[in-house]
């Protein structure tokens, strides 16, 4: 079930409906990338050479020119570094265009889920933001131990990433008690095809595509498993607007 899921799920990401989230989530990324390299590259030339000067008056030309091209290597490395993570936070966004598109042709025959609060969606892409960011820090720690940190980051990110993104499928029909209950009784199956995302997170380029990929391989997951423990709720659970009456009211 898992590898059917991640078939489609990899089909998906590269078909027309998709094209809209992908192609708004790699633009907003580079254009957070081309502002990040605008303002860093002031902060060092208004800033940093600044202090230089005064520091060290007489530093001779090439340490200067050495200086400068030691400071655009770093932020070049940088920005490569924060790829990923940039990306992963704006797709973040668009996580319910895609369930929608999912849901919508795969399952026509299902009730169409409810989009996540905006606030939810975006606490749940900061959650991302920060998996990602931890698995990267993970895996550069343990270069010194080849293989481990391989199976380190798989693990760690397929546990994490697992949960986030079952959960953010479950929440469009259920409550969260419901999703957190229904994740724990079907929490193997979570597990592995976390590490499904995590090996696609490992891949450079494609890792880009990660949370359209991530939410649409378990939009299939929670649908498929569902079918198979007793159906969708009827409708999907709408979030209260109100608070409940106090007691005696």
């Amino acid at each position: 079930m898992i590898f059917a899921a991640a078939g489609l799920a990899f089909r998906d990401i590269f078909s027309a409906p998709f094209r809209a989230a992908l192609w708004k989530s790699l633009g907003l990324s580079l254009v957070v990338l081309i502002v990040l390299w605008f303002a860093v590259t002031a902060l060092f030339e208004n800033v940093v050479v600044p202090y230089l000067g005064e520091w060290a008056p007489d530093m001779p030309s090439w340490a200067d020119g050495t200086a400068g091209f030691a400071a655009g290597l770093a932020l070049a490395v940088l920005l490569a570094f924060l790829i990923a993570p940039i990306s992963a936070i704006i797709a973040g966004l668009f996580l319910d265009d895609v369930a929608e598109v999912v849901e919508r042709d795969s399952y026509p025959g299902t009730p169409p889920g409810r989009p996540l609060p905006f606030v939810t969606g975006l606490v749940m892409s900061v959650k991302f933001l920060g998996i990602v960011i931890l698995g990267n820090l993970l895996a550069f720690t343990l270069l010194i131990l080849p293989g481990i940190n391989v199976v380190a980051f798989l693990l760690v990110n397929g546990y994490l990433l697992g949960r986030e993104y079952f959960d953010f499928a479950a929440l469009r029909y259920r409550t969260e008690p419901d999703a957190k209950a229904f994740r724990g009784r079907h929490s193997v199956m979570v597990f592995f095809a976390g590490i499904v995302i995590a090996g696609f997170l490992a891949v450079p380029i494609l890792n880009l595509l990660t949370p359209l990929f991530a939410a649409a391989l378990m939009v299939h997951l929670h649908q498929r498993v569902s079918a198979a423990d007793g159906g969708l709720p009827l409708q999907p659970v709408a979030p209260p607007t109100t608070l409940p009456p106090a007691a005696g009211v």
